[in-house]
């Protein structure tokens, strides 16, 4: 059987952090995520309210990295939870119990308030930069390629 979820939305609130009785981190929070298509007599899309739950490193991972409004990708399960209410009702959740969580948008820009891109530093002890052209594995590429001449004739 399979049961393996991915999604990606916007967090509805904080992440709340709490800890079991034996200390094991536990993040909940809730997804809001809109579906593809749009309401025929609004225009407007139709978004779910998700509730997730990500345990251990990736909890506290959330906790300290993510808050309201933040884009996040979710790789998880799906699961069913059976519980009651305070009138004695017996009652079903469905959560995604996380195992994986990633940014789904860039770092928040400071001044603005917009996203912008992370910028890293470079390292204290980094080679000077080359102005060989690299191929995509960070080597010089030199020769490799000979020039091509248009001579008006496709080869297809």
């Amino acid at each position: 059987m399979l049961n393996r979820i991915v999604l990606m939305g916007r967090l509805a609130r904080d992440p709340e952090l709490r800890h079991t009785q034996a200390g094991v981190p536990v993040a909940s929070f809730r997804l809001a995520v809109d579906r593809d298509f749009r309401d025929k007599s609004t225009g407007e899309k139709a978004t779910d309210w998700i509730d997730v739950v990500a345990w251990r490193q990736t909890g506290e991972f959330v906790s300290k990295y993510f808050t309201k409004g933040r884009m996040a990708v979710v790789e998880g399960r799906l699961q069913m939870r059976d519980w009651t209410d305070r009138d004695g009702n017996k009652r079903t959740s469905a959560e995604v119990v996380a195992d994986n969580v990633y940014f789904g948008d860039s770092r928040r820009d400071g001044d603005g308030g917009g996203y912008g891109g992370y910028q890293q530093s470079a390292p204290a002890h980094s080679a000077p930069a080359s102005t060989a052209p690299m191929d995509g594995y960070g080597a010089p590429m030199g020769d490799q390629f000979a020039e091509l001449s248009d001579d008006g004739e496709l080869p297809f």
